[in-house]
């Protein structure tokens, strides 16, 4: 039986390198801040986590990156990250001596899940994370979905509101500009720089700007009704957005992941309403589920180890 391997999340605050077994068990773990505005010191973060989670049984690793990744594992542009033609592959390859692969974050995760966590059971399954941005994995007819490039699912940047807020790739108005963990972090700070007396404000020791999506939350669960409202409002942009892919994609469960799903159902319940509302033929088509992403912050670093297993022989359980 072939031994574990190393799968790396690089996402825009953090860095994470587990040490997985074949079964999705992690073995060890490794987290660092990530250096978001310089690439090179990315890719040292990277590779530090690695050695810091290596043993001799060491198999390859996965490495798992927001952005276009594409079929060569060269990181070809990120919006949120300072990632421009980075050579993921071979940097990683050259400093473990290890076969290693590479792969959207989100992409990776949806095979995560689908293996290991909430997408079990599922043939034809979207994720959607829901963080810092909107990013997309799929998996169609038990594999991964990845596109003539390798770029597919960047749900997170179409276009929705012309004209609206600036996104990190230089369009307005795109879905993750409406709907995510950064909106819900706008649309909290402006909440609590109007209501003084807030929860929300008192969270954030009074000073609006230091307002995150987690207080929003934490503020939301103490029944503050303003909190509650923000929640409602990005839940139910999300539901839309879903509804549109789902007439598209024609999936048998929609997974939420990412960061904002922590809020459970106070942004998932509105955007299931909201599903409801929008999708084409509600009364006519299956029941298409939205479930809560069950391997929380690990799906990308248990997926990305998951690709290392398909490359490598004795596939994933």
């Amino acid at each position: 039986m072939p031994g574990p391997a190393i799968g790396i999340d690089v996402g825009g605050t953090r860095t994470s390198a587990l040490l997985v077994d074949r079964d999705g068990s992690v073995l060890a773990r490794d987290e660092r801040p990530t250096p978001a505005d310089d690439q090179r010191a990315i890719l040292a973060t990277m590779i530090a986590g690695a050695k810091a989670v290596a043993d001799d049984r060491v198999v390859g690793v996965g490495v798992a990156a927001a952005g276009l990744v594409d079929r060569d594992g060269v990181l070809r542009y990120a919006p949120n990250l300072a990632w421009r033609e980075a050579p993921l592959t071979p940097e990683v390859e050259q400093a473990l001596g290890v076969p290693t692969v590479a792969d959207n974050d989100v992409a990776a995760a949806a095979w995560g899940e689908y293996l290991h966590g909430a997408g079990r059971g599922s043939s034809q399954m979207l994720l959607v994370s829901v963080g810092t941005g909107i990013g997309g994995g799929l998996v169609l007819d038990g594999r991964p979905f990845r596109g003539a490039n390798g770029f597919a699912a960047e749900i997170g940047h179409v276009v929705v509101e012309p004209g609206g807020p600036r996104c990190g790739c230089g369009n307005l108005g795109c879905w993750e500009q409406v709907a995510s963990g950064t909106t819900i972090s706008r649309a909290g700070r402006l909440a609590a720089a109007r209501h003084a007396h807030s929860t929300l404000r008192e969270l954030a020791g009074g000073d609006p700007d230091r307002v995150t999506g987690a207080m929003v939350t934490e503020a939301a669960r103490e029944g503050d009704t303003v909190s509650r409202g923000i929640l409602v409002e990005v839940g139910h942009r999300l539901g839309v957005g879903i509804a549109g892919l789902v007439n598209v994609l024609d999936p048998d469960l929609v997974v939420i992941g990412g960061g904002a799903s922590a809020a459970g159902d106070l942004l998932i319940a509105p955007a299931r309403d909201a599903f409801r509302r929008s999708v084409e033929g509600v009364e006519h088509r299956p029941h298409v589920p939205i479930e809560r992403a069950a391997l929380g912050n690990d799906a990308g670093a248990i997926g990305a180890a998951a690709l290392v297993f398909d490359r490598v022989g004795g596939a994933a359980a």
